[in-house]
């Protein structure tokens, strides 16, 4: 999928692609205009694969509801999320008609417009963008996924195992009986 690896950052506009770890932070891509740059562990991101909707039921990730957008705007364009509030409600009802009222609020429905809409203008809004492919490895068999946790395991330096002290056995312990405890009754 081509939205796995999409991130939002606290405190900065638009949406960033994770490219690679560093030892202190992560190199991003801006998604509309290509610009890497990086950022370092204590920015506060989150992973748009993570996120989720409140609908009265369950919670609909985010990526289901950018496929229900999509499909209802043919994979276009949506209302800008500078739209009034009715506008943006009946968008919301249109894209997920059991959407939690309460819960989610007008602020949300406009990041979530206006996301959908950077990621469409950046060409991530495809048909293709929401089939899950398969790994593969050259035995045909599903390859490992590789998740930002299992690369930091990868990049952070190993502790040495101290070395477990060598024990040699003399002759006298090898040949010295067993004692052994009689239960005196």
């Amino acid at each position: 999928m081509l939205l796995e690896k999409i991130i939002s950052i606290s405190g900065k506009p638009g949406l960033y692609k994770l490219v690679s770890q560093l030892r202190n932070g992560f190199i991003i891509e801006d998604v509309t205009n290509k610009k890497k740059v990086s950022i370092g562990n204590s920015s506060q991101v989150s992973l748009l694969d993570n996120i989720a909707m409140f609908t009265f039921d369950k919670e609909v990730p985010l990526f289901e509801v950018f496929e229900n957008i999509a499909k209802n705007n043919d994979y276009k364009e949506t209302i800008s999320h500078k739209s009034s509030d009715a506008e943006l409600k009946e968008f919301m009802l249109a894209s997920l008609p059991n959407y939690d009222t309460e819960r989610v609020y007008s602020s949300d429905i406009k990041k979530l417009a206006q996301w959908y809409n950077i990621l469409q203008k950046a060409g991530y809004i495809t048909p293709e963008s929401f089939v899950k492919a398969e790994p593969e490895t050259l035995e045909g068999e599903p390859a490992e996924e590789v998740s930002i946790e299992k690369e930091a395991k990868k990049t952070a330096p190993k502790a040495e195992k101290p070395a477990a002290p060598k024990v040699k056995a003399t002759s006298a312990a090898k040949s010295a009986p067993k004692s052994t405890h009689t239960k005196k009754g």
